[in-house]
């Protein structure tokens, strides 16, 4: 098979990239959380590389290399440069740096009574936005409200394999091989850090080892690289330590809610009022848009409520930036709602699943908030109900449910170049997969379509040559844009082998040489429906069971939504439990390492029961999402479960805060 050149050691990642007289990059860190820099001696640093920044628009972007004060452990001060790894890190001694300590803000509610941390600014609040319209609880129809405040602590992607990039700047031009969700995306972001022309930069995409969001970003190191490839004219590499990883990665989640329901006694949710929190590190960056946007506009989700209203504060901290997580706001907004009603319930003393069906809908909607539900939610979540038979296993099980819509970011499209030469077919897609196995669908879709043997079949690195144009891997996209991008060029390659024979055969294809490119565009977001269940005992991890009633559209490939359904879910379990980034009052770091971190290994991996419906999409090759859907359904579903034995309220992740899992997790 094809994929068994990964298990075989065959694959080509970062630190497998080697050329002659390459040089070895490492990063002089700050170990403040917030400081002046009185001084620097020594390597490249802030006195040269002063004017690039890492790509965003806003005025309070992050500098590659700090200027003046360092706002988080971890960021960037120098770099120096060896011909030896080894040496590189003994050059770390070599830069002298002066600091003069600064009182530092290490969460949101911290950064909410502390001074602001830049100059020019009156307090910690970098940007306030709004959804829905505001109403007064005078105005509308309720018998009740409930009030709580749901906080997600920061999670990092901790992806197998950690950043890394090599630059190499010969003839003119600067290559840049990096692990990345999107090269077109981070080709961009360097051009615009280093005032480069189109031209003057190809982006490589090389086996990527993990990603969740993370490898979508541009990163400073991945500017600095590129500076000095430049500047030294030799190749230039920096691989990311897991220790760096944990300080200056981009982090998800770091959300804090403070939501009012208003409510009928009948169960209706009549009212949501509120204000959302994100912790957006140290500095603006692009992530922080898409983050808080998903949240504010998503919260209500799979229910129509009359009135809906949040304001959305993004809040400066002492801390490395925010960033994607896997889903991305997506799965905070669905924890929001679906705690939420949880304790709506409670207050009615009605079942979790009535509640949620006295709310859902007959019909497609959109919310006050912005949401567009393409499909009825109530007759789903019936049949998932029922599938599940919940009212009879709910009397001998701690269940708990949740009801989530997946909104797939399938704008703008995709693009696509198929190279059909020697008898083989080679394909390049415009977003970089990053171990969700794309190669499996790719060959399952065009054996199909082409009548050719899977075999004959591969997926190719991609670059910002090869393909002009490209979107990225993330928001549960691939599925639906590569399968619809690679049928689209495939019809055209189709109709080639027609006009130049007058009929499609196979062997037509195989026996001569054509070359299509493709960008399939989409103007706007799809979405889906899903229902997770979970059952648990705390006194045995290995007890938890995960019910999954997802729709799919068609299956392009079972394999692949298997697997993303079984880590998924160990993900989510662990963001629960366990995963989580700490911080001193000092801003300091206390996740020091891997061990610290959280992560759950795959011995402690739950049980399932899985359900796939197939209603089919609109799209080409009608698929449906699946990469967020495990984060978006399964947090709030366990956290139900838990709360049912200890008789205490789960608002806040991971549940640090009771002793629960304790011996099964260490």
């Amino acid at each position: 098979m094809y994929l068994n050149r990964f298990v075989d050691g065959e694959g080509k990642y970062i630190d497998d990239i080697k050329f002659d007289n390459m040089l070895y990059m490492s990063i002089v860190r700050s170990p403040y959380a917030h400081a002046k820099i009185k001084n620097v001696k020594g390597g490249l640093n802030s006195n040269e590389l002063k004017a690039y920044y890492t790509g965003t628009d806003h005025a309070m972007r992050e500098p590659v290399l700090a200027i003046d004060e360092v706002s988080y452990v971890g960021q960037c001060i120098a770099a120096v440069f060896s011909e030896n790894r080894y040496e590189s890190e003994d050059l770390l001694n070599s830069v002298e740096v002066d600091y003069e300590p600064l009182d530092a803000v290490s969460s949101i509610d911290d950064a909410l009574k502390k001074p602001a941390i830049h100059k020019g600014m009156k307090d910690n609040i970098l940007d306030v936005e709004e959804a829905g319209n505001k109403f007064n609880e005078r105005d509308i129809n309720y018998d009740l409200k409930v009030s709580d405040t749901i906080f997600m602590d920061r999670v990092l992607a901790n992806p197998i394999e950690t950043r890394g990039v090599v630059a190499y700047y010969r003839d003119g031009v600067l290559h840049v091989y990096v692990s990345s969700q999107s090269v077109h995306r981070l080709k961009g972001g360097l051009m615009k850090s280093l005032n480069l022309k189109d031209n003057d930069i190809i982006v490589h995409h090389v086996d990527t080892g993990g990603a969740f969001g993370l490898k979508a970003l541009l990163f400073p190191e991945y500017v600095i690289a590129c500076y000095a490839a430049m500047k030294y004219k030799k190749p230039v590499k920096w691989i990311e330590t897991r220790t760096e990883h944990l300080q200056s990665s981009h982090a998800g989640r770091g959300v804090r809610a403070d939501i009012t329901l208003y409510a009928r006694n009948n169960g209706k949710i009549t009212g949501l009022d509120g204000t959302v929190y994100l912790d957006t590190g140290a500095y603006f960056a692009d992530a922080d848009l898409v983050d808080m946007g998903n949240v504010i506009h998503e919260v209500t989700g799979p229910y129509f409520i009359e009135n809906a209203h949040l304001t959305g504060k993004y809040v400066l901290t002492d801390k490395a930036l925010n960033g994607y997580y896997r889903g991305a706001g997506k799965p905070e907004a669905s924890i929001i709602m679906e705690r939420m009603i949880d304790l709506l319930a409670d207050k009615l003393k009605m079942d979790i699943a009535d509640i949620r069906l006295e709310n859902a809908t007959e019909k497609p909607f959109k919310s006050p908030l912005g949401l567009d539900m393409n499909y009825p939610t109530k007759p789903f979540l019936e049949a998932a109900l029922k599938y599940f038979d919940y009212y009879k296993l709910s009397k001998k099980e701690n269940l708990g449910i949740s009801l989530g819509v997946l909104d797939e970011d399938t704008a703008p499209g995709e693009s696509c170049r198929i190279i059909v030469k020697n008898g083989k077919v080679k394909v390049y897609l415009g977003g970089d997969v990053s171990g969700q196995g794309h190669e499996l669908f790719v060959q399952e879709i065009l054996g199909n379509e082409f009548g050719i043997e899977q075999s004959l079949i591969s997926l190719d690195y991609d670059d910002t040559d090869i393909l002009k144009e490209g979107t990225g891997t993330w928001g549960s996209r691939s599925g639906i844009t590569h399968g619809s991008v690679l049928m689209k060029t495939a019809e055209v390659i189709k109709n080639d082998v027609i006009k130049k024979f007058g009929k499609y055969d196979s062997d037509l294809l195989l026996k001569n040489e054509f070359n299509e490119y493709y960008y399939y565009k989409i103007d706007y977001n799809a979405n889906s429906v899903n229902f997770n269940m979970v059952s648990s005992d705390i006194n045995d991890i290995n007890s938890i069971k995960i019910y999954v009633y997802y729709d799919l559209g068609k299956v392009l490939n079972l394999k692949n939504v298997l697997g993303s359904i079984h880590g998924g879910g160990l993900q989510a379990i662990g963001e629960v439990l366990s995963e989580t980034l700490r911080y001193t009052d000092d801003g300091q770091l206390i996740t020091n390492n891997i061990a610290d971190a959280g992560l759950l290994t795959a011995d402690k991996i739950p049980q399932y029961d899985i359900k796939i419906v197939e209603n089919n999409s609109e799209f080409p090759d009608k698929a449906k999402g699946i990469g967020e859907s495990t984060m978006i359904g399964i947090p709030s579903a366990f956290a139900r479960s838990v709360e049912l034995q200890t008789g205490k309220r789960v608002s806040k992740f991971p549940i640090d805060d009771i002793s629960l899992f304790n011996k099964c997790v260490e």
